[in-house]
């Protein structure tokens, strides 16, 4: 896993945002699902030139939301 910089093409992933949001957004995960893993970012950094991306792999995703 790792993190970079969200303009490095990260805008144009399918991000989903949590369904408890309240929908003004801003105190969200959201993430977005792709061929290798999970991406993961703050709702309340992306109007603020993106933040940073968590990239998960998919075995590692799926063990944190059975902890969870």
């Amino acid at each position: 896993m790792n993190a970079e910089d969200a303009t490095h093409g990260e805008t144009n992933l399918p991000w989903r945002t949590s369904s408890y949001s309240t929908g003004s957004g801003g105190e969200c995960v959201e993430v977005a699902l792709t061929a290798v893993g999970v991406h993961v970012r703050d709702s309340k950094c992306v109007g603020q030139g993106g933040g940073a991306v968590l990239k998960v792999g998919s075995v590692a995703w799926v063990a944190l939301l059975r902890a969870m």
